[in-house]
């Protein structure tokens, strides 16, 4: 690039072609993402239990489709075509969103069938441009400086963050709008609009400047159509696959999916649940049986895939806690946080967006500090960095855990604690998410450069499925027993046991979908359609109903439950993932020697 070329000291202009699509993507999609949970739980009445199940199922499938955009990228269209493609299709679907809540106040059937689609197409556009942006990054470097990686990944990610925040701001600004203390459900629409706005602006900064900038230094095309001439002389130009290996992997899938189903599923378990999230995570193992049965494999590329398969475990737990913030934290800040802002109501769905903003603050130093210790031989491995990240997001989730601490039913914390929770969570993907990238760019052969990014996302998939786990554990907030009180029904007398509920009292909890489970066999069994039941909102059942309802235990209520523990307030919530986090990031700490040594040499 004489223009175009790299200081030793600098990055290619191509990176800030990258940053600047990525930023346009991660607006439109952190965009829709902070009002999803709401839009499904209040517009199209599923309820916050089915949302956060819906948004870790969604979340899921956006990073388990980077496995096959990734495979179709390295063997057919190359990154170019499969960025230009995805952004286009993402684009498509959040206009079905802004249609979707068009139509919900004259017909929620139509709506919600739209909505559907709508997931479906940002699904699909993800796995086409999520993988193939992020491994450009790593082919504007030559070998000579892989060094450089961690700061350029990091200088990428702040590109993520700028679109998040923005995408954050103006889609709630837009979309999650109060008249008179309440959500006015219309405006959605204009949230997702601003969305697929952005969303189109990305993929025509890519179009029109890729040509120019995202070039090596002699001017070639990075990311074109894949050619044996990209594979360096020291790797196999191809992978080889026995047809043996190939119908293993496939019955590992469906074995392993069928074997999740029977201890995840169940009578009145969503089939989000049921089906999707084994299928996510049974994908991982499968996925990653075949990789390593490639016959052209040596044992240091076999030892480094390993690797990222070690930290792609860990991380399933990292993104399983910091996902909250779309689902169970959103509902925090709606129902539980005093969100008054030096005099400003902050909208609920716009708590969240400390997150993009202190990346925006620390992502330079962040890349400044990896530069400095590199320069003077104290820079940890890239695992021990992500050990960090897992550890700093446990220490969030504890302090605020302090706050709420005795909180009390109506009790609100202040948002300052909200504030240093999404502080220290950034700190932590800091630490975790970019390294990450880096790691995959500097570990991946170059046949698998774009499938082992997917693969490094189908990690984050598992850590989404995880994300709609346990953001379905959250207990009963203020708005619940709020609810309750109006209908004359004590919440927390019935959750403690201290009262057992008649069948008009099981039937409001049902259909307000507080704290229930609801065994839809048996309802469809007894004449009780209990998905048309909950739809219809001036809906009633017979004394005989009510009777069935009790008799049969349809309707149970109780605590959320987690391996046994109950889950009675936020408090326990959020030392929930104290635990899991932090095991997690003292165990992948512990493993790190033997990790430095399955690297051969790459930090």
């Amino acid at each position: 690039m004489n223009d175009q070329a790299v200081k030793q000291t600098g990055h290619p202009k191509g990176l800030w072609v990258l940053f600047g699509t990525e930023m346009w993507e991660r607006f439109n999609f952190y965009g829709m993402r902070a009002l999803l949970s709401l839009f499904l739980a209040d517009a199209l009445l599923m309820g916050k239990t089915e949302a956060s199940i819906i948004y870790g199922g969604f979340l899921g499938l956006c990073y388990l489709t980077p496995m096959l955009g990734g495979y179709i990228s390295d063997k057919f269209l190359g990154n170019r075509n499969c960025i230009l493609l995805g952004g286009t299709t993402m684009g498509i679907g959040q206009l079905m969103l802004f249609w979707s809540a068009s139509q919900f106040t004259s017909n929620i059937s139509l709506a919600t069938t739209i909505m559907w689609c709508a997931l479906l197409a940002i699904i699909i556009g993800n796995g086409f441009f999520k993988p193939n942006i992020s491994s450009m990054v790593g082919s504007l470097y030559p070998k000579t400086q892989k060094d450089k990686l961690d700061s350029a990944f990091t200088i990428f990610y702040l590109g993520i963050n700028v679109g998040a925040t923005l995408g954050q701001f103006i889609c709630p600004f837009f979309g999650d709008v109060e008249h008179n203390g309440v959500r006015d459900l219309t405006a959605f629409k204009w949230g997702f609009l601003a969305a697929a706005i952005a969303m189109f602006t990305g993929t025509l900064t890519f179009l029109f400047l890729k040509n120019k900038y995202v070039v090596t230094p002699e001017g070639a095309a990075i990311g074109g159509i894949p050619k044996k001439s990209d594979i360096p002389e020291d790797e196999s130009d191809h992978a080889k696959f026995t047809t043996g290996n190939i119908i293993i992997s496939m019955v590992l899938l469906v074995a392993i999916t069928f074997g999740l189903h029977l201890v995840m599923g169940g009578p009145g378990v969503s089939p989000i649940k049921a089906w999707l999230y084994p299928f996510i995570f049974a994908a991982r193992i499968s996925l990653g049986f075949l990789i390593l049965s490639d016959k052209t494999i040596t044992k240091i590329e076999r030892d480094r895939i390993w690797v990222l398969y070690i930290v792609c475990f860990f991380v399933m737990f990292f993104w399983g806690a910091f996902e909250q913030a779309g689902s169970s934290l959103t509902f925090i800040a709606d129902n539980q946080t005093d969100t008054n802002l030096f005099g400003w109501k902050m909208p609920p769905s716009m708590v969240q967006n400390f997150n993009g903003i202190f990346v925006m603050i620390f992502a330079i130093p962040f890349s400044m500090l990896w530069i400095w210790m590199n320069k003077r031989k104290l820079e940890p491995i890239s695992p021990v960095k992500q050990a960090w990240g897992l550890l700093l997001i446990a220490l969030g989730y504890w302090i605020i855990a302090t706050q709420v601490k005795g909180l009390g039913i109506t009790g609100k914390v202040g948002i300052i604690w909200m504030i240093i929770l999404y502080l220290l969570h950034t700190w932590g993907e800091l630490c975790l998410s970019p390294i990450g990238l880096s790691l995959v760019a500097k570990l991946a052969p170059k046949r698998f450069a774009s499938l082992l990014m997917g693969v490094w996302f189908l990690g984050n998939a598992g850590g989404y499925v995880l994300t709609g786990v346990l953001g379905a554990l959250l207990p009963p907030t203020t708005e619940a027993y709020i609810s309750m009180e109006k209908q004359n029904i004590n919440l927390k007398q019935i959750l403690d046991g201290e009262k057992t509920p008649n069948g008009a009292e099981l039937y409001a909890l049902g259909k307000e979908k507080i704290a229930t489970t609801i065994d839809f066999e048996k309802g469809l069994k007894n004449n009780l359609d209990f998905e048309k039941i909950y739809k219809a909102k001036d809906s009633a059942l017979t004394a005989d109903q009510l009777s069935v309802i009790e008799k049969e235990k349809i309707i149970t209520v109780g605590y959320p439950t987690f391996v046994g523990f109950k889950l009675k307030n936020l408090y326990d919530f959020f030392m929930l993932f104290v635990i899991l986090c932090g095991l997690a990031g003292l165990l992948l700490y512990a493993l790190t020697p033997m990790m430095k040594k399955m690297m051969h040499g790459v930090r």
